[in-house]
């Protein structure tokens, strides 16, 4: 592979991943089948559910701002002792606080992401107001179009920024056009669509694709029916998804260059390798304590990088006099060049 030049001046910003992607046939999807269960469901025996198929499981955690499902911590800690994949959800109710509000409160209940390889990422459930009797608000909660949108948002970019996952968005198509006007900017967010019979049907506008879907409200096991659109490899990767990094580097003048860093996942980066060759004469001659130098190589590791976490590396030079100068940089596996004109 051929190192891309950065020249003096400019910076450039390559993604990197630690781990290995997994090719999974087109046969595999829908192939893990799985179960919701809430307070409502009472007391599950999990491992039947999983001698019945079941390979995950979501469990309702939270609702508004001050409903805690009792039985949370059975149900959650008991689907993990049996071997399925867990994660919680939070019913919303965006009449009562704000998006940002609800995603706090749910994550400091239990709907923060756990890396330990079993835990799945959140789940968002704006679906059909179910108290239209009591509280005397519409299907939409009372929320226009576009305070919809705004409230929805608010609340994946907040569990966003509290555990570094997109939280998973569960709704109806009807539902989500009627209520956001088929709203086109949550794309990353992956989609749990709840339709009952033999398929996911039109997708939301945000959604080409849906990672989950809700069969039926009440299936085989405990709880409601549900499929993940994928294989159990691919239902791991979303569990506990590669380390994820980027870096940046700039030519700030013939003798001066740096390389930022960045941890961009949910996972912490750890011994992180970044190895330098100069070229065109020139000489190394300071790098940061992390770093060993020659005259020419540049070794340093990264013990360990926090999800949004960066580190900045500095490195100075004794160039030539004249002509082009500079550094090739490996970081982990991406390339990068930094070159200073003559």
């Amino acid at each position: 592979m051929k190192f891309p030049a950065i020249w003096a001046g400019s910076a450039v910003m390559f993604a990197g991943v630690l781990g290995v992607a997994v090719a999974v046939p087109a046969e595999a999807a829908t192939r893990v089948l799985g179960v919701d269960v809430s307070n409502w469901t009472g007391d599950v025996d999990w491992d039947s559910v999983a001698d019945g198929g079941a390979g995950f499981a979501y469990v309702h955690a939270t609702e508004g701002l001050d409903y805690r499902n009792p039985r949370f911590a059975d149900q959650f800690g008991g689907a993990k002792e049996a071997g399925i994949f867990r994660g919680a959800y939070h019913f919303a109710q965006p009449h009562e606080s704000s998006g940002a509000a609800q995603a706090d409160f749910f994550v400091r209940n239990g709907g923060r992401w756990i890396a330990d390889s079993k835990t799945l990422p959140g789940v968002l459930d704006v679906e059909d107001n179910p108290y239209k009797n009591r509280n005397g608000l519409n299907h939409c909660y009372g929320l226009g179009q576009d305070e919809m949108v705004k409230w929805i948002s608010d609340f994946t970019k907040r569990y966003r920024a509290r555990t570094h996952r997109d939280v998973v968005i569960y709704t109806t198509t009807a539902w989500w056009r009627s209520c956001t006007g088929d709203a086109k900017g949550f794309g990353r967010n992956p989609l749990w669509v709840a339709r009952w019979g033999t398929s996911a049907g039109p997708l939301p506008a945000s959604w080409k694709r849906h990672t989950f879907w809700q069969s039926a409200e009440k299936g085989n096991h405990a709880g409601g029916e549900d499929r993940f659109n994928g294989s159990k490899a691919q239902l791991q990767r979303l569990a506990f998804p590669p380390a994820t990094y980027w870096a940046t580097g700039l030519a700030v003048r013939r003798n001066a260059y740096t390389v930022t860093v960045s941890n961009t996942g949910a996972r912490t980066v750890s011994k992180l390798s970044v190895y330098g060759q100069t070229f065109g004469g020139n000489k190394l001659v300071k790098a940061p304590k992390a770093c060993k130098i020659t005259a020419t190589v540049l070794r340093c590791t990264l013990t360990s990088l926090a999800p949004g976490k960066s580190v900045k590396l500095t490195l100075a030079t004794k160039p030539k006099a004249t002509g082009p100068v500079g550094i090739n940089l490996k970081v982990g596996s991406l390339k990068l060049t930094l070159r200073a004109a003559g």
